[in-house]
């Protein structure tokens, strides 16, 4: 049973880059695909970011593509989503999350497909 622990949210201003960790209780690395979704106050759970480091395949939702980067760090198993140019339409909670398999990253769109998530972390953007 994998455990995951997100750090890295707080407030900031628009305009303004965050560093979201995932701390995963063993090695993601070669054994899951890891991927953060967030969600806001009255809205569903939305996908971001998702990474299978082995291989290094990364997808992005077309809400933040151009600004987020996800890597892992495998001697710490850790997952870092990096957001930049933030906007006040990206205030959410953020959440990460483990998947075992692989069925092509697109399919980790989704999260349902996830075994394992954290607690999550709060992303507060202001105008």
């Amino acid at each position: 049973h994998v455990q995951l622990v997100e750090s890295g949210g707080g407030l900031v201003q628009a305009g303004d880059s965050l560093r979201l960790a995932c701390v995963a209780s063993e090695r993601t690395y070669g054994q899951f695909v890891v991927g953060w979704f967030r969600q806001a106050p009255g809205k569903e759970r939305e996908f971001v970011a998702a990474i299978r480091e082995n291989i290094q395949s990364t997808f992005y939702g077309d809400s933040v593509k151009d600004r987020v980067t996800i890597s892992g760090d495998k001697d710490k198993n850790t997952v870092i989503l990096q957001l930049n140019g933030l906007k006040p339409e990206d205030t959410a909670v953020y959440y990460c999350a483990a998947a075992t398999g692989w069925s092509g990253i697109m399919y980790y769109t989704r999260d349902n497909v996830y075994d394992y998530w954290g607690q999550g972390t709060q992303v507060t953007v202001s105008s």
